[in-house]
């Protein structure tokens, strides 16, 4: 499905990351990745990740670094000429405007969740553009609290909104170019970022209870939603938030 395009992946910080389900089955298909890793003390972990998925790129990503973004951006460009497709599966807010309420959150905390969470990936996009002249897909990973309030996600529902409308608008800017915009939308896991949620391992258990299928999904099978998104198989799709959360989402 992917075969002979190229991908790059944001987001891997062990095993069981999205990022790293997603990039699996990228894998699988085809694709040929470049994957990034955040800091010196994370590529320990994402390294081998990366080799053993035969990662053409292996390279460090700060979001907030311009210049490390530049790098990788040059990287890609001497190696490949091109780029097919991005995942953007990266959230951050600290911990004490996380954890107090929204009302409370500090300028520089709400200014640095969205900086990370939200506009990075329009930064990515911007780099990505020159390098999809056969067209191309940008994708994210988003989570329904931007759609309701859920207990203890706190400022990161309103960050995950402004991502899901930017997601909007990149599409409509973008779309004459061919490229696709897609925000993903999974049920809660038990990942890193999930674990700095206070009583997540209680949220799990409720979309367990009550999802249809009464279960959680899995990162291989938003995997293969990534995959389709980002293959020409899915060039009538742009512009919307798709949840893959086992039905959770449509339960009252």
């Amino acid at each position: 499905m992917l075969a002979g395009k190229k991908g790059l992946v944001v987001g891997i910080a062990n095993d069981k990351s999205i990022a790293y389900g997603c990039a699996r089955i990228f894998n699988r298909e085809g694709a040929d990745l470049a994957i990034t890793y955040l800091n010196d003390r994370a590529e320990k972990y994402v390294r081998p990740l990366a080799s053993a998925l035969n990662a053409s790129i292996i390279a460090p990503l700060d979001v907030q670094n311009e210049d490390q973004m530049d790098r990788l951006f040059d990287a890609i460009s001497e190696s490949w000429g091109k780029l097919d497709f991005i995942l953007h599966s990266i959230a951050y807010a600290p911990a004490d405007d996380l954890h107090g309420r929204v009302i409370d959150c500090s300028r520089d905390g709400f200014l640095t969740a969205m900086d990370i969470s939200c506009h990075s990936f329009q930064r990515l996009a911007k780099r990505a553009e020159p390098l999809m002249t056969d067209g191309g897909a940008l994708l994210t990973v988003t989570y329904m609290g931007s759609e309701r309030v859920i207990d203890h996600y706190g400022v990161m529902g309103p960050v995950k909104a402004a991502l899901e409308s930017a997601t909007r608008y990149m599409a409509a800017e973008l779309g004459p170019k061919n490229i696709q915009v897609h925000a993903i939308s999974p049920g809660p896991l038990l990942t890193r970022a999930a674990s700095g949620i206070a009583e997540f391992d209680h949220l799990m258990n409720t979309a367990q209870t009550r999802a249809p299928g009464r279960r959680l999904v899995t990162i291989d099978e938003i995997g293969e939603l990534a995959a389709f998104l980002a293959s020409d198989r899915s060039r009538g799709i742009t512009g919307d938030v798709i949840h893959i959360d086992g039905g959770y989402s449509i339960m009252g």
